[in-house]
């Protein structure tokens, strides 16, 4: 618990705190193991090639993409199936397990083959740090609301003005805004430039989000929200919010409140 009640917040952590402290506390001070999905490696495998893709300054093409993914994502689902092989108790959102783990290895070979081409296509503006180097896979600590918060960047775009934007590769389908902020307010508090707006690259459309305009949020409003949950956990409370996500809760199978426990 010292350790948990020590260590610098992130996006993640606070997000889980807030939509449920049980599952906060099982996974983060009992150390619970999780359930596996493969929709986690799936992400993991097409973040690990888009990055690739960028830092050979897209001249990496599909077909060696494509394999970057191919032996990440197998690489990290045996691993996986060594610790739990029977995946009638992995986490799926569409059908057994053992199916999902097949249809999410030919899913993200497409979802890279398409970044390559939107890539080529679009040449998004990667901003170089000062310091030298383009700007993926980003990592940065910087205090907030009193609290110290870290966390990685996918992407930082230039834009002509000289200011910056904040980009999210997501492979499922949930956005965060308060990712988008933090990143964004980081970003200014670090390398002291301007972040006006953001936005998601969405693997399952191939494409861009809407954009996010963020001009306006500040570092004292995205704050507030790691000061609450640090005070929270600081303060031992941890509230269980059981429901329909718990069927989707890589906990379930350690909670004693989960509405899905296998």
């Amino acid at each position: 618990m010292t350790n948990v009640e020590s260590m610098p917040r992130s996006v993640s952590q606070t997000e889980q705190y807030e939509k449920c402290g049980w599952r906060f506390w099982l996974q983060r001070v009992e150390r619970v193991t999780p359930l596996p999905a493969a929709w986690s490696h799936h992400g993991v495998a097409f973040h690990s090639a888009a990055e690739a893709v960028e830092k050979s300054n897209r001249r990496m093409g599909e077909e060696e993409a494509v394999q970057l993914f191919s032996d990440q994502y197998a690489a990290l689902v045996n691993r996986a199936l060594d610790q739990e092989p029977d995946t009638g108790r992995w986490l799926s959102a569409s059908g057994p397990g053992g199916e999902d783990i097949e249809r999410r290895y030919i899913l993200g070979q497409e979802q890279t083959a398409q970044y390559v081409r939107w890539a080529q296509d679009h040449q998004p503006a990667i901003w170089q740090v000062p310091e030298g180097g383009p700007a993926l896979e980003l990592y940065f600590k910087v205090e907030l609301g009193g609290v110290m918060v870290r966390g990685y960047i996918d992407q930082l775009l230039a834009e002509p003005d000289g200011s910056v934007s904040v980009r999210d590769l997501k492979t499922g389908v949930t956005k965060s805004r308060f990712q988008l902020e933090t990143y964004a307010v980081a970003v200014r508090k670090v390398f002291g430039v301007e972040v006006n707006r953001g936005d998601w690259y969405l693997a399952k459309a191939g494409g861009l989000s809407k954009s996010v305009d963020l001009d306006e949020v500040t570092a004292d409003q995205v704050g507030k929200r790691y000061a609450a949950m640090d005070a929270g956990v600081k303060a031992g409370k941890f509230e269980p919010n059981p429901g329909f996500l718990c069927r989707f809760c890589d906990m379930k199978h350690a909670c004693s409140f989960s509405s899905a426990r296998t």
